[in-house]
Formats: C-alpha cells, structure tokens, sequence
C-alpha cells in the first residue's frame, strides 16, 4: 500500500487530479502498471481517512499551541521512540502544528506496517501537508529538509 501511496503522491498530487477510490481511470492505471487492485483500494481508502480526519481533527477546539501530546502504548510501540522524536521535531520547527500532528499521527497508524520508520513518517507528513494549502510554507520547510538530508548523505 505505502508503495501505491508514494507513486500516488509522486504522480497525481499535483492539485488538479481528484484520487478518489471511484477514479477508475488512475486505478486502471495503476493496474496496468503493476499495482495490485488491492494494494490500489488500501491506498485509495487510506487518501479518503486523510480528507475525513482533517476535517474532524480541524473542527476540535480542544487543539491549541500549547496542547502537549501523551502517546499510548500502541502509539508508541508503532511511531518508536525516534518517529516521535521526529514528529516533536517537526513541531519544534513550526512544521507541525497540533492539529497537524493529529493528522499525520493517525495516517502513520493507518499504514499497513507494525512498527514506522522516519522515512515513512516523512512521506506521511509530505502527503498531509500537501493536501492542506494553507499549509505551503511548512511544506516548503519540510522539503528543504529533506533535499538538505539527501545532499548530505551525498558529500
């Protein structure tokens, strides 16, 4: 699924293409370039809980600036100890906001994987950032950060 989900966001996340589970145009797509239509509905359901827990995650007031985040023990067992090290990383460059770490929280437990790595945390956050305009700034911030991770990997 996480596969389909970086094609998806590499390909089509561009603002002018709608990916919703009904698109059978991207799925056939998909299909034709080797994707399983399994893998193709996991991801696509998994795009649709990012709109729906925007929106729930955006209507609470209860979210301020000051909101601490106590994760549980499955949180915490599945993000480990450097995914929320990232994560609180991310808040502390003003990345992230509460309602935004909501968000990236729950599509991390969304993925089909038991225990998430940075880089797919990076991608989550990639893909919540992009889905959210008012949030440009951030995701310009995110992507500098990452493309100075790379050139340092690469010196």
């Amino acid at each position: 699924m996480f596969e389909v989900l970086m094609f998806l966001f590499e390909n089509y996340m561009d603002g002018n293409v709608s990916l919703k589970a009904d698109n059978s145009a991207i799925v056939v797509e998909l299909e034709k370039i080797g994707f399983e239509r399994y893998e193709i509905d996991r991801a696509l359901s998994w795009l649709d809980g990012l709109i729906q827990i925007q929106t729930v995650v955006s209507a609470s007031s209860q979210l301020t600036p000051q909101a601490l985040r106590h994760y549980t023990a499955d949180e915490s067992e599945r993000i480990g100890v450097e995914g929320r090290g990232f994560i609180l990383y991310l808040e502390q460059l003003g990345i992230l906001d509460p309602i935004t770490r909501e968000v990236v929280i729950d599509r991390v437990l969304a993925l089909d994987v038991r225990e998430v790595d940075v880089p797919r945390i990076r991608w989550v956050v990639l893909m919540v950032l992009f889905n959210q305009p008012e949030k440009k700034s951030a995701l310009t911030l995110l992507q500098d950060m990452i493309l100075a991770d790379a050139f340092d990997v690469l010196h």
